[in-house]
C-alpha cells in the first residue's frame, strides 16, 4: 500500500466525520451543571488543585499492567499512569474523537510501501523515578505482549501484524535484539515492521501497550503490583479486592497537553457492591463509578424523578454493545439452526429493560456495529415481532437442528454486574417459552474473560453454552470493534475475546483485505460486510446499543464524557 506520511492522519479524519454523534460543537459549561451537560461540554471548569478523587468498581481489574489489560474503564484509567504513543484528545463531544501524538511527536511516519510505521519520541519524559524513557522501552512493553502464557490478557493485534517471525516474548528469550517488529535505531526513535500494510496503526498505538516499560524493572505478572509511571499519577498501592491509589508523579513532564495533575490523590475502592457504590455517589462520598456502565434500577429512577440530582447526571450513548453468544464448539450450538432457534427466541426488549430501558439502557441492537462505528448499516436477519421474540419461527428452527422438543444449555454471566444478572434471567425465561432450559452460572467480572468466558477450555469442560458479552471499540471503525471479536486468528487460551469461537475463513480474508486498503471507503464497506458475514453465523446476538446513566458528583471539576472510552475522563478530573 502507497501512503503518504499525512494518510494515517486521513483515516482519523475520516472516522471523526462518521463517528460524531455528539449535540453540539465542544465547549466549556461556564460551571452550571445541567443534565447531560457533560456529553458535549466541560462541566465545572476548574484550575483548582488539592483534595483527593474518590471513585469505586463493583469488581476489580482484570490487572493494572497496562500491557495485560482489557476493560474500556482500565484502558482509559491507564493513561492517568502511563503514555502511550497516541492518545484521544481530552475534550467533550466530537472533538474527543481526535487522534493526537502523546509519548510521540507526531503522528506515523509511513514508508515502505505501509509496511513500516516510525515514531519520534519527545525529549525529556522521564519515569517517577527519574529516569529517561527510550525507544527501547517502547519496544519492550510491545515485546512483552506475546508473552501470552505470562501476560494472557489484551488485544492480540501487535502479535498479529508485526513481522516478528516465531518471538514468544522476552521471558523465554531475555535478548530484547530477538524481537524484530520494532527496530530502534537512536534513544527516540522506534520503527514498526509490518507484515503487511494496516491503515488503522496509528489507532493501534493509542493502546496502552505501547506505555513503556524498563526492562530492568519488569517483574512479568507482578509487574501490575508497581507499574512505573510515565504519567501525571504514580502508582502508590494497589492491593487486588481492596484499592488501587495513586498520587502525583514528581517526575512527570507538565507541559503534557492531554493530562492535568489537580488532586493529590486518586482513591479506588474495589468490590462495592453496585447498588451501595450508586448510594454513595447520591450521598457525596463517591465521586464517579470508574466502570462508566452506569447506575442501577433504584438509583436510576431517584434520579431521574429528582431535577436536583438529574441535573448532575448525563445519558450519553456509551458506545458499548451488549450481546451474548453461542459457544460454537459446545453442543448443541455446533448446530447453525440451534443458534437460529436462540436467535428468534430472544426478547430483546425484555432485556433492554433489564439494563434500564431506553434511557438507561439503550437502543434495541440488530448488529454487532453500533451505529456511530465507521462501517455500520442496519439490518435485522433474525427479526421479530417488536423484538420480543418470535416463537414459531424459534421451535421452526428447533426442528430443523434436530431438537424439537428443545435441550438443555447454561448461560454464564458476571455475578457483580445486576443489570447483566437481570439480562440473563430475562434470556432464562424466554428460552423457556421454547422448552430450551438454560441453567445460570454467575462469576466474577475481574476474572471473566481469564479463567471463565475468556477461557474456551473451561467453556467446553463446563458445557456452558451461552455466555454474556458487552464491547467497545478499541478505535472507532470497523476493525477496531470487530476484530478481536469475529477473527478466528485471535482465539486463543486465556483472554479470548472471541468467546463463540467464531473462526470463519472468509471473514478472516475480508479483516486482511481491509487492512491493506488504501481507500477508505473501500474499508468501510468492508467492515460492513464483515458484519453481516458474522450475523449470518448466528453465534452472536447483539440486544442492546448501550446508553447509561451516569452520574457525578456536583464536587468534581473538568467533567465531560471521551467519547472514546464512552465514559467519564479520568486524565483532567479535579475537586472543587
Amino acid at each position: 500500500m502507497m501512503m503518504k506520511k499525512t494518510g494515517l492522519a486521513a483515516v482519523v479524519a475520516l472516522a471523526l466525520g462518521v463517528t460524531a454523534c455528539s449535540s453540539g460543537d465542544d465547549k466549556d459549561n461556564g460551571g452550571t451543571a445541567e443534565f447531560n451537560a457533560a456529553d458535549a461540554s466541560i462541566v465545572n471548569q476548574s484550575a483548582k488543585t488539592g483534595g483527593t478523587l474518590n471513585l469505586a468498581l463493583s469488581d476489580d481489574w482484570d490487572s493494572i499492567d497496562p500491557g495485560n489489560t482489557y476493560y474500556a474503564f482500565s484502558w482509559n484509567f491507564a493513561r492517568l499512569y502511563g503514555r502511550a504513543l497516541t492518545t484521544f484528545k481530552p475534550a467533550a463531544g466530537k472533538d474527543g474523537l481526535t487522534l493526537v501524538p502523546d509519548l510521540a511527536q507526531n503522528l506515523g511516519e509511513v514508508s515502505d510501501g505501509g509496511r513500516t510505521v516510525t515514531y519520534k519520541l519527545k525529549p525529556g519524559i522521564k519515569y517517577e523515578d527519574g529516569t529517561p524513557v527510550t525507544a527501547k522501552d517502547v519496544k519492550y512493553a510491545v515485546a512483552r505482549t506475546y508473552a501470552r502464557d505470562v501476560l494472557p490478557n489484551g488485544p492480540t493485534y501487535f502479535v498479529d501484524l508485526l513481522d516478528a517471525g516465531t518471538y514468544t516474548g522476552p521471558y523465554k528469550n531475555t535478548d530484547i535484539n530477538a524481537f524484530t517488529g520494532i527496530q530502534t535505531p537512536d534513544d527516540t526513535t522506534v520503527v514498526f515492521k509490518l507484515k503487511q500494510p494496516f491503515g488503522d496503526f496509528d489507532f493501534l498505538v493509542s493502546s496502552p501497550q505501547t506505555i513503556p516499560v524498563p526492562q530492568a524493572k519488569d517483574t512479568g505478572a507482578k509487574y501490575q503490583e508497581h507499574p512505573m509511571s510515565t504519567g501525571s499519577y504514580k502508582v502508590d498501592t494497589y492491593e487486588p479486592g481492596k484499592q488501587f491509589v495513586l498520587s502525583k508523579n514528581p517526575n512527570w513532564d507538565s507541559s503534557d497537553p492531554n493530562r492535568k495533575q489537580l488532586v493529590d490523590k486518586i482513591d479506588v475502592k474495589l468490590k462495592v457492591n453496585a447498588e451501595d457504590i450508586d448510594n454513595r455517589l447520591l450521598a457525596g462520598s463517591l465521586d464517579a463509578d470508574i466502570a462508566g456502565s452506569g447506575m442501577q434500577a433504584a438509583a436510576r429512577s431517584r434520579v431521574l424523578s429528582d431535577p436536583n440530582l438529574k441535573k448532575n447526571s448525563d445519558n450519553t450513548f456509551t458506545g458499548r454493545l451488549w450481546f451474548f453468544v453461542m459457544d460454537e464448539k459446545v453442543a448443541p450450538f455446533d448446530n447453525i439452526e440451534c443458534r437460529k432457534a436462540v436467535q428468534y427466541a430472544t426478547d430483546k426488549v425484555a432485556l433492554q429493560t433489564a439494563y434500564g430501558g431506553p434511557i438507561a439502557g439503550g437502543d434495541v441492537a440488530t448488529t454487532m456495529l453500533p451505529p456511530t462505528i465507521v462501517g455500520y448499516q442496519k439490518f435485522d436477519l433474525y427479526a421479530t415481532p417488536e423484538s420480543k421474540g418470535d416463537v414459531a419461527k424459534a421451535k421452526d428452527a428447533l426442528t430443523r437442528c434436530g431438537r424439537p422438543d428443545g435441550f438443555e444449555t447454561k448461560i454464564l454471566l458476571r455475578a457483580d454486574r445486576p443489570n447483566e444478572v437481570a439480562a440473563g434471567e430475562a434470556l432464562q425465561q424466554a428460552l423457556g417459552k421454547v422448552n430450551i432450559k438454560a441453567e445460570i452460572r454467575s462469576v466474577p467480572a475481574g476474572q471473566y474473560f481469564t479463567r471463565f468466558a475468556g477461557a474456551p477450555e473451561y467453556m467446553k469442560g463446563n458445557q456452558i453454552g451461552i455466555a454474556f458479552h458487552g464491547w467497545q471499540a478499541d478505535w472507532p471503525t470497523g476493525y477496531g470493534f470487530l476484530q478481536q471479536l469475529v477473527d478466528g486468528r485471535t482465539i486463543k487460551a486465556q483472554g479470548n475475546t472471541n468467546v463463540q469461537e467464531m473462526n470463519v475463513p472468509e471473514i478472516n480474508a475480508m479483516f486482511d483485505k481491509a487492512a491493506a486498503s488504501t481507500d477508505a471507503k473501500e474499508r468501510e464497506t468492508i467492515y460492513g460486510q464483515i458484519d453481516k458475514a458474522a450475523m449470518e453465523h448466528a453465534s452472536v446476538v447483539p440486544f442492546l446499543y448501550g446508553k447509561g446513566l451516569l452520574y457525578r458528583n456536583p464536587a468534581m471539576t473538568n467533567v465531560f464524557i471521551s467519547y472514546p472510552f464512552g465514559m467519564y475522563d479520568y486524565v483532567g478530573l479535579g475537586k472543587g
